[in-house]
């Protein structure tokens, strides 16, 4: 980027305030926030008149509000296509970590507390023959429908439309039109659909409450489409098996009841936390701008439609 542009870099690693981004944001040409960075409508009303495109570096957008962005004419772009294998990698990680009780396993021997093997000690479940509900059939759940296949476990999926039939047939997956309908019948719950006003709190209370008592809950989307607060009571009574969550609600803050489970198994937003996935994203980003500044369409153009 400070090849080919004027470029002012962060380079703390950590969100900018409102202030700086205030302020930068009313000099700037281009933004380059990532999705920790908080671009409310607030601070595009404040923008510039230069400021003309958001290269968000970063696959989800739900930190930038992308009306007010429409309304200011700033075209944003996102970084797609980069973080599905290694999301899909992670998520498949969970989905064996929880019911395996792999981080519980860990703590005991941590603890110093481990006497050696017996019958039944550390008894978890196997996945194989389990069914697999995926919220969200997009390119992350269909690659995590690929791995779950090849670990033996059934594929069920709710999406706002059913998929091609090809990729049906591949995945033999089973469509469920009904998420309420789907979760009773589930023993594994994946959560990839995006964050957006229509999938906050996607997972309610009494969506929660249709999983059967002994189904587990793997979220690598964002926390705010699962009610926390709802989670972590329905763990405390029993009503759900576990979780395994790499994403939470009000980040970095995490409930502590989830915190001190036993039956958690949680992660620090990590699941695109690749050099390869970084590498990537960064240069689809410096490809936007350029093209952008070139006088043409970025290719991630994140479009009205997706509002």
């Amino acid at each position: 980027m400070t090849e080919l542009f004027d470029a002012r870099l962060s380079v703390d690693d950590r969100p900018m305030t409102p202030a700086q981004l205030t302020a930068a944001m009313a000099e700037a040409d281009i933004l380059v926030p990532t999705v920790t960075d908080r671009i409310d409508a607030g601070l595009i009303a404040r923008a510039g008149a230069r400021l003309k495109l958001i290269a968000n570096f970063g696959n989800g957008v739900d930190n930038i509000d992308l009306h007010a962005a429409h309304d200011r004419h700033i075209t944003v772009t996102n970084t797609p296509n980069v973080l599905t294998d290694d999301t899909a990698d992670m998520t498949m990680a969970l989905i064996l970590a929880v019911p395996r009780r792999l981080a519980e396993g860990a703590r005991l021997l941590e603890s110093a507390q481990w006497t050696g093997w017996s019958p039944t000690s550390m008894l978890g479940h196997r996945i194989s023959g389990k069914r697999l509900g995926i919220v969200g059939m997009g390119r992350i759940g269909s690659a995590v429908a690929r791995r779950a296949r090849g670990f033996g476990l059934a594929v069920h999926y709710h999406n706002r439309r059913a998929a091609h039939p090809d990729l049906e047939a591949e995945l033999q997956a089973t469509y469920w039109p009904s998420l309420d309908r789907m979760l009773g019948q589930v023993d594994i719950l994946s959560i990839n659909c995006p964050r957006t006003p229509a999938t906050f709190h996607l997972l309610s209370r009494h969506r929660l409450g249709l999983l059967p008592p002994h189904a587990y809950i793997v979220n690598t989307s964002r926390g705010e489409v699962i009610d926390e607060l709802a989670l972590a009571d329905l763990l405390e009574q029993g009503r759900i098996a576990g979780a395994g969550l790499d994403v939470f609600e009000h980040e970095p803050a995490v409930d502590p009841r989830l915190l001190n489970r036993p039956n958690t198994v949680l992660l620090p937003h990590m699941s695109s936390a690749t050099i390869e996935s970084r590498h990537e994203m960064g240069e689809k980003v410096v490809v936007n701008i350029k093209t952008f500044v070139d006088g043409h369409t970025p290719p991630d153009r994140v479009l009205e439609m997706m509002f």
